[in-house]
This record gives C-alpha cells, structure tokens and sequence, in this order.
C-alpha cells in the first residue's frame, strides 16, 4: 500500500494505521496508557512542576525539572526551535541516567488541528514518531498549546523507551528469561 500526503488531502486515520502496521511501528501512546492503569508500573521519571520556554525567535531556551528515583535534575538547553530545545533539554536531563536515551532520535514530527475553527487558540495534536534504530514508536499528545502538547509527546517518547529497555523490548522480564533458558 503506498501512501500519498500532502497538505490539502492528508492521509485518513485508516491509511495511517495501516502504514504504522506495515511498519511495524508501535502506538506508545496506547500502550502507556494501559501500563500508567496498571498497580505495577512505576514510571521511571517524573516531571516536577513544568517546564519553562524562552523563545526570542533567534534561540530559544527550554529549562525542566526532572524526579529520577532520588535524583533530581534541573537543566536547560537551546535549540533551533521551541520543540527542538525542549527535546534538547529532556535528553540532556535524562541521558545522564539512561544513557541509551542519547541514541534515541525523533523521525518525524506532525502538528493536526483537532477543532480548526477556533483559530489560532484551536486544540492540537502532536504526533512524534521514535526510533532507537530497532524499534520505532509514536506517541501523541493533544493541547490548546502546541508546545505543551510537544513537551507531553516528547515525555512520553522517552518514557517508552525507558520501558522498553527495561523490559527486555516490550517483553514482560519473566518472558525473556525463559526464552533465553530454553535457547541454551
């Protein structure tokens, strides 16, 4: 199935999963949903307050506050945009405990209106598509403010590949030990 995009005829909801399917690229956002529901996750970082966003329209500055166990981080970093300097300052941040975050890349990023006739104060969906060069994941987030949305994809992004590493690539740890002992 090819696809074909453009900005007056986007692809439909249907032609999007089906690419996501074709390759092979998981919903983090669903599945971190499910988890956040279960009594047994514990998410490996927490954002303590919010974050802050200096944007002069030359080199905008993004500074965050970050909970990691006992560890707390507060960091800042530049970037070529709003979404590009939040993105900078949440590796910065956790990489230095996950480091494997810093091998993470963003492979695409895609803004939707949700309720366009509102103008400018319309509610959007960012959609932001992982990959840590095994896997790809999309996780998307919804907001009245584009770069909140960005921030909330982002951290979500992150957190997923946290999880996954953690677990053996998705896999529940007590599945992956006994695939490696019936393997020797």
């Amino acid at each position: 199935m090819k696809l074909r995009t453009s900005v007056l005829c986007p692809p439909t909801s249907e032609q999007h999963g089906a690419a996501m399917n074709q390759l092979n690229i998981r919903n983090a956002s669903k599945e971190l949903n499910v988890l956040r529901y279960l009594k047994t996750y514990k998410p490996p970082f927490e954002v303590m307050g919010t974050y802050r966003l200096i944007d002069d329209g030359k080199q905008p500055e993004a500074t965050v506050m970050l909970k990691a166990g006992d560890q707390e981080m507060h960091q800042a970093d530049i970037g070529v945009g709003p979404v590009d300097a939040l993105a900078n300052v949440l590796k910065k941040s956790l990489g230095r405990l996950f480091p494997f975050l810093l091998d993470v890349r963003l492979l695409d990023f895609e803004v939707r209106l949700i309720h366009g006739a509102v103008g400018t104060s319309a509610q959007v969906e960012v959609s932001i598509v992982f990959s840590d060069g095994k896997e790809a994941w999309l996780v998307s987030s919804a907001s009245d403010n584009i770069n909140l949305a960005s921030f909330q994809a982002l951290l979500d992004g992150y957190e997923f590949a946290v999880w996954l590493r953690e677990n053996g690539k998705g896999k529940p740890k007590s599945q992956a030990k006994k695939k490696s002992k019936t393997q020797v």
